[in-house]
């Protein structure tokens, strides 16, 4: 750990050992970094405990949970950053007990992960990965094993979860022509396409699924056997939001025994392990959850993680607010 004037506000690492990059030198000079390093969070602690006793802030990457026991550790902790839309990591009930503020990225990554949805999603319909393959192989046009592509303009697409970034999907899925019909929570009486009030309805009047909601106890799982079944055998499922919004073992199954057409996967049930058997399919795409990682993004975050930090140690208020 560097040598830094141990009078600045102390904020903690929890995440891999490069998650310090993750702050701009402009905002990490204003503050104490704590890197855990390769150590476990909860080692780290307990042999520093001093050093952590008066930690205010964490940053924390998705994949590495914030539970009831790390926050129990951190007697002063009063604000946790995450630089990821998604806060499923974090348990959000235990801050609120504990009077915890977070911050997350807010809609800093909407455009990126909607345009990475629709290319996943054109890769998938017109098979441009798997015609890759084949080419790479010397395999000639002419052949049975060539894959047979399908046109993305007037499909009829549902979009699970209209937020922010489910509305980008729309607006760049108009383009193509699609007809576009969406499953959320509730319906938004300001969003113009037909509402399902059931993701089983919407896979049966669509031809593909584009996921863009949260994961919860209500959306685990949510694209199931069933749900499969009713999108056909020419379906595409694509998802950019989190890998256990399907259940992975099914999609498998499916894809296999083509009840489903294809599937462009950014996220994955068990991440970062991404089941093998993926990859020995050619209707298939994936994508190591890179939805965010543009140079833009990836400046954009940066900044916005510092300025979080030196909001909530100004007594302002936050940046993007979660709670």
């Amino acid at each position: 750990m560097a040598d830094q004037n141990l009078n600045l506000p102390k904020v903690i690492m929890h995440g891999p050992p490069a998650l310090s990059s993750v702050l701009q030198p402009s905002y990490s000079q204003n503050f104490h970094i704590i890197n855990p390093s390769f150590l476990p969070l909860h080692q780290f602690i307990s042999t520093h405990t001093h050093l952590c006793s008066t930690v205010y802030a964490m940053l924390c990457y998705p994949g590495y949970p914030v539970t009831a026991h790390e926050l129990r550790l951190l007697p002063s902790l009063r604000l946790v950053v995450t630089p990821s839309a998604g806060t499923d990591h974090i348990d959000l009930s235990e801050c609120r007990h504990r009077g915890i503020r977070v911050a997350g990225a807010g809609n800093l990554f909407s455009a990126d992960v909607a345009d990475l949805a629709v290319a996943l999603l054109i890769d998938v319909t017109m098979r441009i990965s798997a015609a890759d393959r084949c080419l790479k192989r010397r395999t000639p046009f002419a052949s049975s094993h060539f894959p047979r592509s399908f046109k993305l303009t007037g499909k009829k697409v549902g979009i699970v979860g209209m937020g922010k970034i489910g509305i980008e999907v729309a607006h760049r899925l108009e383009a193509f022509g699609c007809i576009i019909s969406y499953n959320s929570r509730n319906k938004k009486p300001l969003v113009k396409y037909p509402f399902y009030s059931t993701v089983v309805e919407l896979a049966t009047n669509n031809n593909a699924l584009v996921l863009c909601c949260a994961l919860n106890d209500q959306t685990r799982h949510t694209v199931n056997r069933e749900v499969m079944l009713a999108l056909g055998k020419e379906g595409v499922i694509v998802n950019v939001a989190r890998g256990a919004l399907i259940e992975e073992n099914e999609l498998l199954r499916c894809l296999m025994e083509g009840e489903i057409g294809g599937a462009g996967l950014d996220v994955f049930e068990n991440e970062p392990h991404v089941n093998q058997r993926f990859f020995l399919l050619d209707n298939v795409v994936l994508s190591p959850h890179a939805g965010f990682s543009t140079s833009e993004s990836f400046t954009g975050i940066a900044q916005l993680v510092g300025r979080n930090l030196e909001a909530f140690f100004s007594n302002k208020p936050l940046i993007t607010p979660v709670i």
